[in-house]
């Protein structure tokens, strides 16, 4: 019962309960794109956050690979085309 006390107590003094915990977490794997995540069936909170941790690090492995392609396009372009300055304008 203490632990329940503490968690409702946490909750009306400004924390988090554990149901807006658990809603977060559902928010998060409604974000996942894995469908096996997407299961009707209970996720532990720790694998939806490993799992969104993951998405996270390879959206940022593609973001450096497309400015590293960008980048290379960019300079074998035309340095003087209008769209090479709005490309940089836009990435600056």
């Amino acid at each position: 019962m203490s632990s329940r006390r503490s968690r409702s107590s946490r909750a009306s003094s400004g924390g988090i309960s554990d149901e807006q915990i658990s809603d977060l977490v559902a928010k998060l794997q409604a974000l996942l794109p894995e469908a096996r995540l997407r299961s009707n069936d209970r996720v532990p909170s720790a694998r939806v956050l490993q799992e969104t941790c993951s998405y996270i690090r390879s959206l940022h492995r593609e973001v450096d690979d497309l400015s590293d392609r960008l980048s290379e396009l960019l300079a074998t372009a035309d340095v003087s085309t209008a769209q090479a300055a709005v490309i940089r304008s836009l990435l600056m």
